[in-house]
C-alpha cells in the first residue's frame, strides 16, 4: 500500500504535493518523494520517513514548475531500501517521465527475469521499476479502437502496451514534461480519484482527504482501465483494454488503508465502517459489558457495532499515536514491539468486564494476541474479538468473522 498525488497548472506544485502526501501519510511512512516539471526537465526530492523528514520546506524553493507527482511508500514489494524510493524518473528515447504505483504486479518476477536476459538493468527492487523498462521499450502501436490526440501519439502507446503486459494492482501517477497522466487497473483495484480547484488546477490522488488540504474538489474517480492524460489542451481519456472484467475492490482501503473522511470506490469510508460494524452486531449477538475498539482503524466499527446491540461503547484500549501503524511496519520484530508501544488497556473499563473488542481485520494475529494478553492481565472475565474482515486468503474476497478467545 502507498500514496500517489498529482496536481497540473499551479505555480505551487511542490507545495501543493507536499501537502497532498501529508494528508496520504497514513498510507506509508517508510519514504516519500515529489517530482516537478517546469516544462522542460523534471526534478525530483526523494527522502527516507515521514513527508517532514524526507523533504523539507526548504527542499521545496528548488522544485521549480508547474506540474508534480509525489508518493508516500509502504514497501510491499521490493523491501525498505532508498533505491526504492519513489517517484521513479527515466530518460530513453522518448524523452524524460517520473512515475509512482500504488498497488502490487503479480508477474512482477517473470517480467524482471525476461528484461535482464534481454539485457535490462535495473536499479531497485520494486515492482515499480518494471512499467519504467516496459514503457521505455514499447514498440506496439496503440489499440485499433483508440484514436489519439496529437500530444498523446508518442508516450501513451508505450503506456497502453506496459499495461497489456503487467497483471496484478496499479493506480499511477506519471509526470512529463508537459503532461500529467493517471492510469488505473482495469480491475480498479486501488483507488484514484480525480479533483480540481476554483483556480482550474486538476489533482489526482488516491484518496480525497488530500483534495480537501488543498482546497480542491472531488469529480470523480479515474475509471478501471482508464488512462486520463491532462495538459494545456485538456482532459482526454483512453480506455486500451476492449473488454474489462467486473470491478474489483480491495476491501482493505475500507477497512484499514483509507482515512475514515475519505471518498474512496464512491462511498464514504466513515459510514462504510459503521455500517460493517452493525452488521457484525446483528450477525454475532452476545451478552457483554462493554464494547472496545482497537484504536484507531476500529472505532467506527465498534461504534456501529454498540449502536446496534446496546451495549455500551467504551475506550479501553488507549493507542499512542506517536508510534506508526503495526500492520504497515516492514518487519514481524518490528511489528510485535510497535503493539506493545501503541496500545494499552485502562484497567478501570476493563477489570471484571465481559468486552467485546472490535478491530478492523486479521492479517498476521501480531495485534489480536497482543490485546488477549492484554486485556487477560488488566482482569476482562471474558473477550470476544470481532473483525469487519478475517484473515486475508486471497487478493480480492474477504469476509466477516468473530473468534472466541478463553
Amino acid at each position: 500500500m502507498c500514496g500517489v498525488f498529482g496536481v497540473i497548472n499551479n505555480k505551487d506544485v511542490a507545495t501543493l504535493t507536499h501537502l497532498g502526501l501529508h494528508a496520504l501519510q497514513h498510507r506509508g511512512q517508510e519514504s516519500a518523494g515529489i517530482a516537478v516539471s517546469d516544462g522542460y526537465d523534471i526534478n525530483l526530492k526523494l527522502g527516507e520517513g515521514l513527508v517532514t523528514k524526507a523533504i523539507s520546506v526548504e527542499d521545496l524553493k528548488d522544485l521549480k514548475g508547474d506540474i508534480a507527482i509525489g508518493h508516500v511508500r509502504y514497501s510491499t514489494a521490493g523491501g525498505s531500501n532508498p533505491k526504492n524510493i519513489q517517484p521513479f524518473y527515466a530518460h530513453f528515447y522518448g524523452g524524460s517521465f517520473a512515475i509512482a504505483h500504488n498497488g502490487n504486479l503479480v508477474n512482477a518476477d517473470e517480467i524482471r527475469q525476461s528484461l535482464e536476459k534481454e539485457g535490462a538493468i535495473f536499479r531497485s527492487t520494486s515492482d515499480t521499476e518494471v512499467f519504467v523498462h516496459l514503457i521505455a521499450r514499447a514498440k506496439e502501436p496503440p489499440p485499433a479502437h483508440i484514436i489519439l490526440h496529437k500530444n498523446d501519439t508518442d508516450f501513451l502507446p508505450l503506456i497502453f502496451d506496459a499495461m497489456k503486459k503487467v497483471k496484478g494492482a496499479y493506480s499511477l501517477v506519471i509526470l512529463r514534461e508537459k503532461q500529467l497522466i493517471a492510469v488505473r487497473d482495469p480491475y480498479g483495484f486501488r483507488p484514484l480519484l480525480l479533483g480540481k480547484n476554483r483556480s482550474g488546477s486538476y489533482f489526482v490522488a488516491s484518496e480525497s482527504c488530500a483534495f480537501d488540504i488543498v482546497d480542491a474538489e472531488y469529480l470523480r474517480d479515474i475509471k478501471p482501465g482508464e488512462v486520463l492524460v491532462i495538459d494545456d489542451s485538456g482532459l482526454r481519456s483512453y480506455f486500451p483494454f476492449e473488454h474489462l472484467e467486473k470491478a474489483e475492490k480491495c476491501i482493505f482501503e475500507y477497512v484499514y488503508f483509507a482515512r475514515p473522511d475519505s471518498l474512496i470506490f464512491g462511498d464514504w469510508v466513515y459510514e462504510i465502517r459503521k455500517e460493517m460494524g452493525r452488521n457484525l452486531a446483528k450477525e454475532c449477538k452476545i451478552d457483554a459489558d462493554v464494547v472496545v475498539p482497537v484504536l484507531d482503524s476500529g472505532l467506527l466499527a465498534a461504534k456501529g457495532y454498540s449502536e446496534e446491540s446496546g451495549v455500551p461503547l467504551e475506550i479501553g484500549l488507549i493507542r499512542n499515536h506517536y508510534v506508526g501503524r503495526s500492520f504497515i511496519q516492514p518487519t514481524q520484530e518490528i511489528r510485535d514491539l510497535s503493539v506493545k508501544l501503541k496500545l494499552n488497556p485502562v484497567h478501570q473499563v476493563i477489570n471484571g468486564k465481559r468486552v467485546i473488542v472490535v478491530d478492523d481485520s486479521l492479517v498476521r494475529g501480531t495485534t489480536s494476541k497482543k490485546i488477549v494478553n492484554m486485556l487477560r492481565k488488566a482482569g476482562a472475565r471474558e473477550k470476544v474479538c470481532h473483525y469487519d474482515s478475517k484473515k486475508r486468503r486471497n487478493d480480492i474476497k474477504l469476509c466477516k468473522g468473530s473468534y472466541n478467545i478463553e
